[in-house]
């Protein structure tokens, strides 16, 4: 299937610079998710906006996630420099594209422990900026760039199960304190390669639930099994490849739903996430 160019976007409408008090909002809905992952043990980790096309390769990105897909390059000084025209660097002023950025936060996690025996109920939790090349951009629902804290388990397939399960009734019960109408439904990113055995067993059972308000997902909860165990050589102690889920929020997102609900006062907003954060712990 066929995807409309990115470029057919406004970039100028995927790109916010929030103000103090939706700042202080987003902020606060990070430091409650970041405590629910370090309360439960995970260690935090900071991690670049990029990385190097070879590593997001080595996830399928550019086979599953093309139409998502951006990367950056060096300009081409050969000819003594270059300047956009109309707001657009041509091809030829570019040199090859080795650095991508990438859609989801989770692959730095994934990055940081390869080649390395995890053990069986690690977690580990971090916020980055993602890049998607959306065919529209709208305000906070749909940006090119925007912040997703994930919580991250590594281990056991059990392990990974109980994480995703702990974590999606936490996401329920702080929603329904917010007065938030959440439902939880099944997506079918294609996440594996449409051929293998995992994307054979992601369409008799999915793998990936989302969170919506209305037609916006604002959380998602998503089984890996063993993919990203195999791809970065990621062992458990018995020398098998580590099982993998995350729980992911999408932090502009919730910042959305909960200004319409508020009538998009900000102070209101924030006064209501530290209440249910303090009921939902």
């Amino acid at each position: 299937m066929g995807h409309t160019l990115p470029h057919a976007a406004d970039l100028s409408e995927g790109l916010v610079i929030l103000d103090p008090g939706r700042t202080d909002l987003l902020l606060e809905l990070d430091r409650t998710f970041s405590g629910w992952g370090r309360s439960a043990g995970a260690g935090e980790i900071l991690a670049p906006p990029l990385y190097p096309v070879s590593d997001l390769e080595r996830f399928d990105v550019y086979t599953n996630f093309p139409h998502l897909a951006l990367v950056a390059a060096r300009l081409d000084l050969a000819d003594g420099g270059a300047k956009p025209a109309d707001g657009v660097f041509p091809p030829s002023a570019l040199t090859g594209a080795q650095v991508g950025l990438p859609h989801a936060t989770c692959y730095s996690a994934f990055l940081y422990h390869r080649n390395t025996v995890v053990a069986p109920d690690t977690l580990t939790t971090l916020v980055n900026r993602c890049f998607r090349a959306e065919e529209r951009y709208e305000g906070l629902r749909r940006l090119l760039s925007f912040q997703m804290r994930e919580i991250v388990a590594l281990g056991s397939f059990e392990h990974t199960q109980d994480v995703i399960g702990v974590f999606g009734e936490r996401i329920a019960a702080f929603a329904e304190a917010l007065s938030l109408k959440l439902d939880k439904v099944p997506a079918f990113d294609p996440f594996f390669q449409s051929d293998g055995g995992r994307a054979l067993l992601q369409k008799l059972s999915p793998v990936k639930y989302e969170f919506q308000v209305g037609d916006l997902a604002i959380s998602s909860v998503n089984t890996h099994r063993n993919f990203f165990g195999e791809r970065c050589d990621i062992r458990l102690a018995h020398n098998d490849f580590a099982y993998s889920s995350c729980v992911a929020f999408g932090l502009e997102r919730w910042l959305s739903v909960l200004l319409d609900l508020h009538g998009d006062d900000a102070a209101q907003a924030l006064d209501a996430v530290r209440t249910a954060a303090r009921q939902v712990s």
